[in-house]
């Protein structure tokens, strides 16, 4: 059995205080959180629902952005390891704004173990850390995320993905989904060698229409039927997978499968 607990979910045009995302991962034993939003907001809704965070196993950063990484310091007394792409602190703008993580990749380095990595690995025996994901459709990541710390366009190439492997299917987990839920879930699949997709949980990252047709589109097509899209899509985006069949938990709201 797996359930995601949701701990905080607030995405409001990238710049508002309140932006973040983190939810709770528990499968077989192996407690993971899936990033830290902007501040200590997760800890707090845990702390509400009894959720005892000092036994966590592993933080997984989705990617490096502020709303993602910027509660990682009231993470310090939990010795935990941190799993995330070596650029995910890189700087970051968008917009004459700052949008990269809080924290320095040798901060995190002297407060926790760490497992940073360019290419997928097994956390544990069925739960895949999923990176350097393959843009490959013709409708997925077509606009840079401002620009990186080189000041060229950031496409956010340290974006990754849980995914984790099922008797009944792959349950696929995003932060963002910055590269592209389409294309997160066909590497998912060459990776594990297994077809059959149990749920996508997370950021589906769509903001256009065109895109959210060919990718609800492609959902139909997979005969996916456990969607949860919490992150990074708009109102337009949701109504549509809404017509399909998705749901978006609240916070402190459980998905057990």
């Amino acid at each position: 059995m797996v359930t995601i607990t949701v701990l905080h979910n607030e995405l409001n045009h990238f710049i508002n205080k309140d932006s973040g995302f983190s939810i709770l991962i528990e499968s077989n034993n192996t407690k993971i959180l899936l990033d830290a939003s902007h501040s200590n907001d997760f800890s707090i809704n845990a702390k509400k629902a009894g959720i005892n965070l000092k036994d966590l196993d592993y933080l997984v950063l989705s990617h490096g952005h502020w709303d993602h990484t910027g509660g990682i310091k009231f993470l310090y007394k939990i010795p935990l390891t941190v799993i995330a792409h070596p650029q995910c602190f890189q700087k970051r703008h968008r917009e004459n704004r700052y949008v990269g993580s809080l924290l320095t990749k040798e901060e995190i380095e002297n407060k926790f173990k760490t497992k940073f990595s360019k290419k997928p690995f097994w956390i544990s025996k069925d739960i895949l850390f999923l990176i350097g994901i393959p843009r490959t459709n013709d409708f997925e990541c077509l606009k840079p995320i401002g620009v990186d710390a080189e000041n060229k366009d950031d496409f956010v190439l340290d974006d990754s993905a849980l995914v984790i492997k099922s008797e009944r299917g792959l349950i696929i987990i995003t932060g963002c989904g910055h590269s592209g839920i389409c294309n997160t879930i066909e590497y998912s699949k060459k990776i594990t060698k297994q077809d059959k997709i149990l749920a996508v949980v997370g950021g589906f990252h769509l903001f256009d229409k065109n895109q959210t047709k060919k990718t609800v589109e492609y959902f139909k097509n997979n005969k996916i039927k456990k969607i949860y899209p919490m992150h990074c899509l708009d109102k337009y985006a949701f109504s549509e997978f809404k017509k399909i069949g998705a749901h978006k938990p609240k916070t402190l709201g459980q998905i057990i499968l």
